[in-house]
Order: C-alpha cells, then sequence, then structure tokens
C-alpha cells in the first residue's frame, strides 16, 4: 500500500487539513444539535475518503471521486442546486453578464468531431471568417478529435487579449488552414431583432436577462414608437431561460405602474425574503400587450410574464412555461470553486409560485408534465380572473404547434438542412435580405438531390409499429394468415412515405429558408424569417387587434 500513499497529491493532503480543521471549528464554535450533527458528519466524510484514496485497491483520482460525492449529495436536492468548478466559471459569468472571453462561436459536436455551428456576427470568429460547418482539428497544437463540446469550448474561452492557433477543415478545401484569433469579451445581446411586423404591431424578440436587458427593451419600444404609429406590442419570451432577476423586474416595469410587486422571495433564512417591487415610472400602461411564452421559457421569463399576466396587463399566448421558480445564489468556495445554491421560492403578485410541483415529472425537453387538478391551488389576478400555480405560467390563450413530420425531424437529426445551407452559402456569396427571400420550386428539387446523394434514411412511427405488429403477430402464431394483407399495408406506406416531401414541404421549406438566412444575418436573420410561419404570433395579431377578445379575456370572460 506504500505506492498508493505516496501518489497522494499534496493538494489531497490540504485539503485533508482545511477540511479537519472546519470540523474542528465548528465542534468548538457550535452549541446546538444541527452543528453537532455537521461537524459529526463532516469528520466521517473526511475520514472515509481518507482511507478510501489510500486503502483502495487501485489507483483513485482524487478529484474524480471527490466531484462524484459532491455530485451524489446535491442529486438529493433540487436540480439547481450545483458545484461550480473553476473550469466552468466563465459559463456562470456569461450567465449572468451575457459576456465571456473567447472568440464568439456556437459550436457542436458531430460524431467524434466539432464544428462551427455559428459564430456570433461581429464577433473574433467573424471577423476571422469562420463559417458553420468548420470542422475543428486543433487548438494550439492540440488535436480536439473525441473532445466533448464542453471541454472544446473550454479551450476556445479565455482571458481577452489573448491569441489561440485554430487548424479547421472546410468542406471543399483541400488542405486544412490555420487561423490565428485573438479572444476578446464576447457579448451576446439579449435583443436579436426587434421592428414591425406589421404598420401598427411592434414586435420585439427577448432572449435574455443578462445586465441592461430591461434597458435594452426600453430601448427597442422607444425606438419603435417614436418612428412608427404603434398600437400593438409583441414581448417574444419563447426560448427565453431567464437571468438576472432584477432585470425582470425592470422588463415588467416597462408596462406596469411604478411602486408595484412584481416578485417576492420566501426562503428558510430571513436574509433569503425579500420584495422586489417596480421602481420608475411605466412607459405604457395602456397599449394592448402580447407576452409569447413556451417550454422553454423560464424563470426571469415566467416572472414577466406572470407578472403581466396577474396585473391583467396583457394577454399571455403560447405554451406552458417551464416551470423554474427557485432563488440560487451563488457562494464562493476554496481553490476558486463555487456552490450556486437553491436559497428560496419565487412568489408572483397573485401569491402563486411558479416552480413545478415534482422536479423529475417532466417531459422530454425538460418542460412541465401534466398536473392534475387536485394538485393546483387557485389565485385571483388584480382584476378577479382565477390562475391556478403548480409548474409555470398557463397562457391565457393556449396555441398547439402541428407536429413535426417524421421526415423533417430526420432532415435535422441528420443535419441535412444545416449541411445544405452550408454548400448554398459556398456557392453563393450574396442573399436578398431576409424579407426577400424565398425558397423556389428549383432550390426545393436542389435540395431533394442533396439529400438523395447522401446517406439519408428513416423510418416513421408507423413502420415502427407494424415491425412490432410482426414480431408480436409471429410469436403468437397469428403471422401466416395475414400476411398478404400485411405485406398490403407495408405497401400503402412505403407509396405514402415516398410522397412525405411533398406532404410535408411547407415546414421543411420554413426551416430550409431559416437556416439559409441565418448564414448570411445570423441570428436576426432567423428570426425575421421564422415570424413568417408562426402560429403563435398569427394568433397574437390576431388577438390584439380584436377588441372585444382582448378585452374579454383580461376580464376572464370565455
Amino acid at each position: 500500500m506504500k505506492h498508493i500513499r505516496q501518489k497522494i497529491s499534496g493538494k489531497f493532503r490540504i485539503f485533508l487539513v482545511v477540511t479537519l480543521l472546519a470540523s474542528s471549528s465548528v465542534l468548538l464554535t457550535g452549541y446546538g444539535t444541527r452543528n453537532f450533527e455537521i461537524a459529526k458528519n463532516l469528520d466521517i466524510f473526511s475520514t472515509l475518503f481518507r482511507e478510501l484514496v489510500v486503502n483502495y485497491v487501485d489507483d483513485v483520482n482524487v478529484s474524480d471521486v471527490m466531484r462524484s460525492g459532491i455530485d451524489g449529495m446535491l442529486s438529493g436536492l433540487d436540480p439547481y442546486t450545483t458545484f461550480i468548478p473553476e473550469s466552468e466559471i466563465e459559463d456562470v459569468r456569461f450567465m449572468t453578464t451575457g459576456q465571456y472571453g473567447g472568440i464568439g462561436a456556437l459550436i457542436q459536436r458531430r460524431n467524434d468531431r466539432v464544428m462551427i455551428a455559428e459564430p456570433y456576427e461581429g464577433n473574433p470568429a467573424h471577423e476571422a471568417g469562420l463559417l458553420p460547418g468548420d470542422i475543428i482539428l486543433e487548438i494550439n497544437d492540440r488535436s480536439v478529435a473525441g473532445l466533448e463540446v464542453g471541454e472544446v469550448r473550454n479551450l476556445l474561452t479565455g482571458q481577452p487579449g489573448t491569441t489561440i492557433d485554430m487548424l479547421l477543415e472546410r468542406e471543399g478545401d483541400p488542405e486544412p488552414f490555420l487561423k490565428t484569433i485573438e479572444r476578446k469579451v464576447v457579448q451576446v445581446d439579449n435583443i436579436p431583432y426587434y421592428g414591425m411586423l406589421d404598420e401598427s404591431t411592434a414586435y420585439i424578440k427577448l432572449t435574455g436577462f443578462t445586465r441592461n436587458a430591461g434597458r435594452e427593451v426600453r430601448d427597442a419600444f422607444m425606438e419603435l414608437r417614436d418612428n412608427h404609429d404603434v398600437e400593438y406590442v409583441i414581448l417574444d419570451l419563447r426560448g427565453n431561460g431567464g437571468g438576472l432577476l432584477n432585470e425582470a423586474v425592470n422588463v415588467a416595469n416597462l408596462f406596469i405602474d411604478k411602486g408595484e410587486l412584481i416578485v417576492r422571495t420566501e426562503g428558510r433564512l430571513e436574509d433569503r425574503r425579500s420584495v422586489h417591487r417596480t421602481l420608475n415610472d411605466p412607459l405604457d400602461t395602456d397599449i394592448p400587450l402580447a407576452v409569447l411564452i413556451d417550454r422553454q421559457s423560464a424563470s426571469a421569463s415566467e416572472i414577466v410574464a406572470g407578472a403581466i399576466q396577474d396585473y391583467d396587463r396583457g394577454v399571455v399566448i403560447g405554451h406552458r412555461s417551464f416551470g423554474k421558480g427557485l432563488v440560487q445564489n451563488v457562494l464562493p468556495l476554496s481553490y476558486n470553486t463555487q456552490l450556486k445554491v437553491t436559497v428560496a421560492e419565487y412568489l408572483i403578485p397573485s401569491g402563486r409560485s411558479i416552480q413545478a410541483i415534482d422536479y423529475a415529472d417532466r417531459r422530454e425537453d425538460g418542460s412541465v408534465a401534466e398536473i392534475p387538478d387536485s394538485l393546483k391551488e387557485a389565485h385571483e389576478t388584480k382584476g378577479g380572473r382565477v390562475v391556478y400555480d403548480g409548474g409555470g405560467i398557463e397562457p391565457d390563450v393556449p396555441v398547439e404547434r402541428p407536429q413535426m413530420g417524421q421526415v423533417t425531424r430526420a432532415l435535422i437529426r441528420q443535419h441535412m438542412i444545416f449541411d445544405f445551407a452550408t454548400r448554398y452559402h459556398r456557392e453563393y456569396n450574396e442573399l436578398n435580405p431576409p424579407e426577400e427571400f424565398y425558397i423556389s420550386d428549383g432550390l426545393y428539387t436542389d435540395f431533394q438531390s442533396f439529400v438523395s446523394s447522401r446517406d439519408f434514411t428513416y423510418k416513421t412511427d408507423s413502420e415502427r409499429l407494424l415491425e412490432q405488429f410482426e414480431r408480436t403477430a409471429s410469436r403468437e402464431k397469428y403471422y401466416d394468415a395475414i400476411a398478404d394483407h400485411f405485406e398490403d399495408v407495408k405497401q400503402k406506406i412505403r407509396e405514402e412515405k415516398s410522397h412525405d416531401f411533398v406532404t410535408f414541404r411547407d415546414e421543411i421549406t420554413q426551416l430550409l429558408k431559416e437556416e439559409i438566412v441565418s448564414r448570411y444575418y445570423y441570428q436576426k436573420g432567423r428570426v425575421i424569417v421564422s415570424l413568417d410561419a408562426d402560429p403563435d404570433v398569427e394568433k397574437a395579431l390576431q388577438v390584439l387587434a380584436d377588441e372585444p377578445v382582448y378585452s374579454g379575456i383580461l376580464a376572464g370572460r370565455d
């Protein structure tokens, strides 16, 4: 065991000393039962950890074992209480400020390779000429083959002003090429797009609540109001995962009177209980307002949508929101690590909680599953409308989107739309403005030919069910009797499947248009063309333009 004992790092010995001293300190200063329990369990943990590392049959990676222990300890709590190692500090800084040091590009992993998915306009990757689809081979002479996206991102981020050498591969280029890029402070705007949807309807897309989000929404609204005859406003919070609490209050304050409660927090400790009210005069309290939410609208987005709903200030449209109503504080730990810990719960003006009742009972996308009526608690808006808690914000006007076709899902999953847009961008240097671009019959035919030239296959749910039925029928000895009918059904499905590119042309065309436009006009362009076939926006325009319907919703009339 001597050789194992010798491999224990000096850092681990320091850790043990610090842990034991902390245990002793708690023992000396704590007189209550709780403090004794803390000290007792710290002592047990440090003793167990030491003996495990010293005596285990194989060499133990001290950091990995400790991280597993920490993750295991926190896994019994809520999903938002997490340990933040030093390597992830930049991610925390980005979530709160919208800034980080890096090259400014979205990356994604395909098979065992990492590629540029989208460079952010005006940032180092964009200025250096990096394009979507570029494969990252090496960073500072280190191969990135097989690395996860997070590992590659850690190599790309760093102190602004420092440089990195990137070896990249681009389809159509005969040889890999080298780019030396200087890291800069990358700022991702909270608002990728705002504009007029028609002569009277202002639209603002808010994707985050980092620092200055309230000011950015204020500036966008004032510019539109000053330059257009704005009669209606749509605030789009779909896909917005939240951010800073004070910025949620600032955004709500633009449409809600000064001094009104927007959210309060309730925690076990006295200093975690607080009340957050609007501090400024609003920009407008009368203009008809629609707030769009979906299953990924979370936290600060839910506070804004909930406040607008609770004060009957506007109509909430779309899907039930994510259901994250817990407050986290980031606490510093030793060795430049941090603990993000849940300290309180959000309660919006009506007194309801937006937190999902069951952390585990969620859909695949993480959103709130169906909530039994027996678990919902009724509350009232300022005007007396009944609203319910239990998980997220339920829209005043639900909008169901049609289910996407299996062929479309397969095209996305197998990157056909992404790769075709990449090839298109390589062949054409310019594109018409987003509002003017469309997918012609010829371009759609080119896309079909492109897909046919690739190894593209997919199964429909009907085919999967038939395969399951065939196995079951064979096992139960019924298949021979129905084989002819079964083959007829399979043939009919194959015939219908061959028409999928016609049947689902509209949704394929829309996604293709968004992807191609994003190559030339980035996030702003993608948002603009996405509005062409957006059922939530269409419903918002209908509701806002129909005053009896709009006022009836706010008055609680069906």
